[in-house]
């Protein structure tokens, strides 16, 4: 049995046939160049149908697609809000893949979030564990929560949004756009931090100050880290610590027996883990935390395909356990 699967995020869209045992047998991949609402959709749907055309006339040819989306899905009304794609405000993405693709197609949409963590507790880092959290740090801060083998979605749907999280004091407006834990440790937010100290540290004359202050990147902290400059050392010493205090929280709310780290600043920052394991064991609840294992994702940017994937062949199974992996 095969299924599509669709990940789709702020700037691409990327597809792929996968069968019930995790194999990739085909991929497609689309730049969204700013495309407004009606064209991501569009490109949603030419990527199925193209997709469909391939498996055509094959026994195995899918016959379910999950997509998962970079935001909000409504799940009662079917509809999207993701605040990368210009229109995409409650849109109403579920009815209008059912009506261009078929009844023969089954749809299953969520958040990337959720697929995140399904993909990795089916053919990733949290393989088989039924109580583990994705820590996707990137653009924006967000968890794929996983509590007795069920994603935690909440009463909006919106359950994971943990660079929300309260992790300091006073509360500053600069949090009022994205919270406080992204302002700190997202990648946007390594680099609003780093301007901030440039800016209260007029006798700092090291490598980040020679860098004009739109250029600033995380790449560009990354590296002027590893060469010694201070002021990216106290930005990710900052970050390091805020990584580890909403670790030490999930893991005193949730019990998981797996965090997964991963996306776009958990590349470079995976040689941190440890510092952030030690910081996270001054918080957490102890006997919890002695039982969480902190991992990098396997699945890399794959993770969205398998969670998509997962999703979609979940409901094409009376009992849902049916795809859970033994251990």
């Amino acid at each position: 049995m095969s299924v599509i699967a669709i990940d789709l995020g702020g700037t691409k869209v990327a597809s792929a046939i996968v069968s019930d045992k995790g194999e990739i047998f085909t991929r497609a991949h689309t730049l969204l160049g700013g495309s407004g609402a009606r064209e991501v959709a569009e490109l949603v749907i030419e990527h199925c149908h193209t997709l469909l055309g391939q498996g055509e006339g094959d026994d195995e040819a899918p016959h379910a697609v999950g997509i998962v989306v970079p935001g909000i899905y409504r799940a009662e009304q079917g509809t999207v809000w993701a605040p990368n794609i210009p229109g995409w405000e409650e849109y109403p993405l579920r009815d209008e893949l059912r009506e261009a693709l078929g009844p023969e197609l089954r749809v299953v949409i969520d958040s990337d979030r959720a697929a995140y963590i399904l993909g990795e507790t089916w053919q990733g880092a949290a393989r088989g564990a039924r109580d583990a959290i994705f820590l996707a740090v990137g653009t924006g801060i967000g968890a794929g929560i996983l509590v007795d083998g069920r994603v935690v979605r909440g009463h909006a749907d919106i359950a994971g949004a943990i660079g929300w999280l309260a992790l300091d004091r006073p509360y500053l407006s600069r949090y009022t756009d994205c919270g406080c834990f992204e302002y700190h440790a997202s990648g946007p937010g390594l680099t609003m931090v780093a301007r901030a100290l440039l800016e209260a540290d007029p006798d700092y004359d090291g490598e980040l100050r020679h860098v004009e202050s739109s250029e600033l990147s995380p790449a560009l902290v990354f590296g002027a880290y590893d060469r010694g400059d201070e002021i990216a050392r106290r930005v990710l010493d900052d970050a390091i610590q805020f990584w580890g205090m909403a670790t030490a929280n999930l893991v005193s709310l949730f019990n998981p027996e797996t965090i997964v780290f991963g996306g776009g600043v958990f590349g470079p920052a995976l040689r941190f883990l440890d510092r952030i394991s030690t910081e996270a064991r001054q918080w957490a609840q102890p006997i919890a935390m002695q039982g969480v294992r902190l991992v990098a994702s396997t699945l890399g940017a794959d993770a969205g395909l398998y969670g998509a994937a997962r999703l979609a062949l979940t409901t094409e199974h009376a009992d849902p356990s049916a795809l859970r992996p033994s251990r």
